[in-house]
């Protein structure tokens, strides 16, 4: 009941943020809400084509700020914040791989294939509902479905 709950809020937050980012040619890639030490807190994660700057954030904060205090989903007070999703960002839909296509991921499962839960390789193909790693000379299909977490692994 409690996740329930928790993911009508999310969808709600998704509805009135989405649209400003996609507004603006901004993609929302993840939000995220919850209490901290200091207080409950918003994080609007974005990106977009380039890459995203200090200046992207701010902006697309306060469109955002205008929307949510207008709409009103929250009941109490809160921190928002709007960032990039950083170097190391986790890889959640479709789009996400095929954006970084060629790059190396690290990718944890939710049950095992062949005898495996974490794969570490390189981007290759990238389908409706999988996607290809290329491990030294050989290739594992993974189903999105099966994927629990992805992320990039940042080479310098």
């Amino acid at each position: 009941m409690k996740n329930q709950i928790y993911m009508e809020f999310y969808k709600k937050l998704k509805e009135i943020v989405e649209p400003i980012c996609e507004k603006y040619s901004y993609e929302l890639v993840d939000l995220e809400y919850r209490r901290e030490p200091h207080g409950w807190v918003l994080r609007v994660y974005i990106d977009k084509v380039g890459g995203v700057t200090v200046e992207d954030c701010a902006y697309l904060s306060e469109k955002i700020s205008k929307e949510l205090d207008i709409k009103d989903p929250i009941p109490h007070s809160y921190i928002l914040e709007v960032s990039s999703p950083g170097l190391d960002r986790p890889l959640k839909r479709k789009r996400d791989f095929e954006r970084h296509m060629g790059e190396k991921v690290n990718i944890t499962l939710l049950e095992e294939i062949e005898g495996k839960k974490k794969f570490e390789g390189k981007i290759f193909k990238v389908d409706e509902s999988s996607v290809t790693l290329k491990i030294d000379d050989s290739f594992v299909t993974i189903p999105l479905e099966k994927i629990k977490k992805a992320m990039l692994i940042v080479e310098f």
